[in-house]
């Protein structure tokens, strides 16, 4: 089997000098984060998803949040300071990020928003989030993740 093109995101990530390693799955749709976590062994508090949402300004933000939680809206909304936020439907996810749905990753996208990770993954040595491609999983340190792209971590979850 021929070596698998690197995504946006691997791209940046070596570009910005952060270590990351690519965990692989045989998948050939969508599938929820909890089933991906299960799949490839991972701990479901260290198995983050990225939320997109549009903001009451019509600013787009990026949320991670671990695959067995909910976000909350008013909480989400007040880290961006923006009066509410409303997920982005599944519609629009790649025209708007250039990912699809399951493959979605705050790193590598069209435009690089706002990004906000739930305070729980503060304190991990390292997190797992989407590699930019269903079927790929990458696991990275979440403050360098945050540094890179001047993110910021909050409390978020319901």
């Amino acid at each position: 089997m021929a070596k698998e093109v690197k995504t946006n995101a691997m791209r940046f990530l070596e570009k910005n000098k952060i270590p990351y390693e690519e965990k692989s799955y045989e998948c050939d749709e969508f599938i929820d984060g909890v089933t991906v976590a299960e799949k490839l062994g991972q701990p479901l508090s260290e198995t983050f998803k990225t939320l997109v949402a549009r903001g009451k300004s019509g600013n787009y933000f990026c949320f991670l949040i671990p695959v067995d939680k909910e976000l909350d809206l008013k909480k989400a909304a007040k880290s961006v300071d923006e009066k509410s936020v409303e997920l982005l439907h599944v519609k629009d996810l790649t025209a708007v990020t250039g990912y699809v749905r399951g493959g979605c990753t705050p790193i590598g996208m069209k435009k690089q928003f706002m990004t906000v990770v739930n305070d729980t993954a503060e304190a991990l040595p390292h997190f797992y989030i989407s590699g930019g491609r269903i079927g790929v999983q990458i696991k990275l340190s979440p403050r360098q993740l945050v540094e890179a792209i001047r993110g910021k971590f909050c409390d978020i979850l319901m």
